[in-house]
C-alpha cells in the first residue's frame, strides 16, 4: 500500500469513528428527550451512529460494512450512549445547542469519510458526492423515523446541502491532487460552518408552497 493510500485510509477511519461517536451521542440525547428507556436509547444511538455508514458501505459493495466487520464501531456507540445517559441531566438548557452542534459535527465527519471512502473504491466523483451526503444524513433519517418525526433531511433547512458542499470540496480537492488531509479538513469545516450558520440565521431552502 502506498503512503498516500495509507494516509487516506487513516483519514477515513478517523473521520468515520469520530462521526460514529458524535452521531451516537446526538441520537442518544434525542432518545433521552423523547423519554426512551436505556434499551430504546441504545437502539436509537446505534441507528444514528452507524446507519449512514452501513448504507454507504452496502452501496459501495465493499463486502461486510465496516460497522459489522469492526467491533470498535459498536464499542464507540455504546460509550457515546453511556456518556449521554449519565450526563444529560447536567446539561440542562444547554442540551439543545449541544445536540445541534453534535449533529453538525457528525454530518461533517461522515460526509468527508463517506466521500473519501467512495473515491478510494473507484466510485466516479459524481456518485461519490451523493454517497458522502448519504453517509451524513442516513443515520439521522433513521433516528427521526424511529422517533416518529419527519426526517430532517426532508425538511426545508440547509442540512443535506451542507453535507453535499463538504463532499463536493473533497471531490474537487482529490481531483486536483491536493493533500488529502487539507481536503478533509476543508470539506469538514465548510460543511460544519454552513450547517451552523443555517441554524443560527434560519436559512431555509425554498419549497413549492413558498414560491
Amino acid at each position: 500500500m502506498s503512503t498516500k493510500a495509507a494516509m487516506v485510509r487513516g483519514i477515513v477511519r478517523t473521520a468515520d469513528i469520530g462521526a460514529t461517536f458524535v452521531f451516537a451521542a446526538e441520537g442518544a440525547l434525542a432518545g433521552v428527550a423523547a423519554g426512551l428507556d436505556p434499551v430504546g436509547l441504545l437502539v436509537v444511538a446505534f441507528l444514528t451512529g452507524l446507519g449512514g455508514g452501513v448504507l454507504r458501505d452496502v452501496l459501495i459493495a465493499q463486502g461486510r460494512p465496516a460497522a459489522v466487520a469492526d467491533w470498535h464501531y459498536s464499542l464507540v456507540v455504546i460509550a457515546a450512549a453511556m456518556v449521554a445517559w449519565l450526563f444529560h441531566a447536567s446539561l440542562g438548557k444547554g442540551a439543545l445547542p449541544l445536540v445541534v452542534a453534535l449533529d453538525a459535527a457528525g454530518l461533517s465527519l461522515a460526509a468527508v469519510a463517506g466521500t473519501q471512502k467512495a473515491l478510494e473504491h473507484q466510485v466516479h466523483p459524481i456518485p461519490a458526492i451523493f454517497l458522502g451526503t448519504l453517509s451524513g444524513v442516513g443515520g439521522g433519517a433513521m433516528r427521526d423515523l424511529v422517533l416518529n418525526e419527519v426526517p430532517r433531511v426532508l425538511r426545508a433547512d440547509i442540512y443535506a446541502v451542507a453535507a453535499m458542499v463538504g463532499a463536493l470540496i473533497v471531490v474537487c480537492g482529490r481531483l486536483t491532487k491536493l493533500d488529502p488531509r487539507i481536503v478533509a479538513v476543508a470539506g469538514g469545516c465548510a460543511c460544519f460552518a454552513l450547517r451552523m450558520a443555517a441554524v443560527h440565521y434560519g436559512w431555509n431552502l425554498p419549497t413549492a408552497l413558498n414560491r
